[in-house]
């Protein structure tokens, strides 16, 4: 009966996941495209290619402080939001509002919107002349650019996330932060000792959904920057469209898709782990 209930749900999972991850593994070692030649086995010659290729190396280090610089924040800023907008507050319904509107606003819109905000003519820059500060060329720094990636990541994600860990909040006895205070503990303590332990849950699969939501951003590098300047701000889920659509190397975007698939679930793993050693 338990197999009964959970076809229809595997079918799903094995038409639209596990069958496209397989054609993927097998498209890794082809070559050729689908609009000019036919496709044919290479071996391991694409993944050869790659990682000989200067260009990935780069964008694999970029994902990396991508992904790093993005998710710790991404999770501490709405775990303290959350344990701010869980009191009895005034205005507390608007402000939880207002922080997960983000949220439900469309990333190519949010590109947009930052972009503008950080063009060398744009606010951003307005706002710096008023205090006496040179303008900067945002999104054209290799220094500067990654950042204004890294901000429009985590202000995407940081109303869904307050979401999830107010929902956590809920359900920590209400009786565990009476008893705290008896003992005495203040509200350092009490957020040591009580929430983050009741959270924890909560806290794993947050830091599982961000990272997986980081490592495959496409549309802010896309609508933002572009990849460039000079490729400083490419992360490997552009890098593969580039491949793939752009060049239309089909095997060697496949093999670099793999990559990313597998550092992925490396990634998780380790974070997994650590969690339960906790």
């Amino acid at each position: 009966m338990a197999w009964g209930f959970l076809a229809p749900a595997l079918i799903f999972l094995g038409i639209f996941v596990f069958i496209p991850i397989l054609y993927l593994g097998v498209l890794s070692f082809t070559g050729g495209s689908f609009t000019r030649s036919g496709v044919y086995g290479v071996g391991w010659q694409n993944y050869q290619r790659l990682f000989l290729s200067p260009d990935f190396w780069q964008v694999l280090g970029n994902t990396v402080y991508f992904t790093i610089v993005t998710v710790m924040p991404s999770l501490i800023l709405p775990l303290l939001i959350a344990v701010g907008l869980n009191g009895p507050i005034w205005g507390r319904t608007t402000l939880r509002t207002a922080y997960f509107l983000p949220s439900v606003t469309s990333i190519v819109a949010a590109g947009l919107g930052f972009r503008w905000l950080f063009q060398t003519e744009g606010p951003v820059n307005g706002l710096l002349a008023h205090v006496g500060v040179e303008a900067i060329s945002w999104l054209g720094s290799t220094t500067w650019a990654m950042p204004v990636l890294i901000l429009l990541s985590i202000w995407k994600q940081l109303g869904f996330n307050m979401v999830v860990f107010l929902a956590g909040l809920q359900t920590i006895p209400l009786t565990l932060y009476e008893a705290a205070r008896l003992d005495g503990a203040g509200a350092w303590q009490q957020f040591r000792y009580v929430t983050l332990p009741g959270l924890q849950p909560t806290l794993v699969l947050t830091a599982v959904t961000t990272t997986i939501f980081t490592l495959r951003s496409f549309e802010q590098v896309y609508v933002v920057t572009g990849g460039g300047p000079l490729n400083s701000t490419n992360l490997l889920v552009y890098y593969i469209y580039q491949q793939a659509f752009g060049m239309f190397d089909f095997g060697y975007a496949a093999a670099a898709a793999m990559v990313l698939l597998v550092a992925t679930l490396v990634l998780i793993w380790i974070q997994l782990r650590t969690w339960q050693q906790s």
